[in-house]
């Protein structure tokens, strides 16, 4: 009977082991993405997006904040306060990614401009000083003549960061008096330069020696 239970017991365990070890593990019933595949008429086994489907994460709900234009047209309006902070990284992301055409100044005349490269618009004449800031966010989007976007490379929040900085720069050339807040002191004139130096040649030698290096001074050390 002890025997009759152990052989039982054994092979119900043996039935449940092997009804475990299917097919279907190996060869799942699944669409393989490009593979042909005669279920569907076009025999497409991947299929296309349904109209309206959102991405996870890319909502984005705010218009104005992912495209920069209001009924049509470029807005002239932050979409989230300018602070230091913001301003700051605008200026760190110019450097890196608008710089190289632009300048560091906004004038047109970057590095790469200066190699041969063409040369974009200054920011600083009448027609970009008075485009909307929404202007600058679209053409980083979108790009504008010579100017490839730039929307892969520079997250949205930055770009309309790069557009305050953008207004910094317009500013730094042209403010005025009355731009400076009240109590504040206005240079009137640059600081003072030393008109003797740096000192004539002669003079250099004889203060550090004729080889370059200082003059042997007396003392207990030498």
């Amino acid at each position: 009977m002890g025997r009759k239970l152990v052989w039982t017991g054994a092979f119900t365990v043996l039935a449940v082991l092997l009804a475990g070890c299917r097919l279907d593990m190996h060869d799942q019933p699944k669409f393989k993405p490009l593979r042909e595949n005669d279920f569907y008429s076009d025999l497409r086994s991947s299929r296309p997006l349904i109209g309206g489907t959102v991405a996870r994460g890319q909502l984005n709900e705010d218009t104005y904040l992912h495209t920069g234009f209001v009924n049509g047209k470029e807005g002239d309006v932050m979409p989230f306060p300018a602070t230091k902070e913001v301003l700051d990284r605008g200026r760190e992301r110019f450097n890196i990614y608008c710089s190289p055409c632009h300048s560091q100044l906004g004038d047109g005349n970057g590095m790469i401009v200066q190699r041969g490269f063409k040369r974009p618009p200054s920011y600083h004449i009448d027609r970009l000083r008075k485009a909307p800031i929404g202007h600058f966010y679209n053409v980083m989007t979108n790009g504008y003549g010579a100017m490839a976007d730039y929307a892969s490379q520079v997250p949205v929040s930055d770009r309309w960061a790069i557009a305050a900085y953008i207004r910094v720069l317009q500013l730094s050339q042209n403010a005025t008096p009355s731009d400076v807040p009240a109590g504040a002191a206005i240079a009137t004139q640059p600081p003072q330069v030393n008109a003797n130096w740096p000192p004539p040649m002669e003079n250099t030698k004889a203060m550090h020696g004729e080889g370059g290096g200082d003059t042997p001074r007396e003392g207990k050390n030498q």
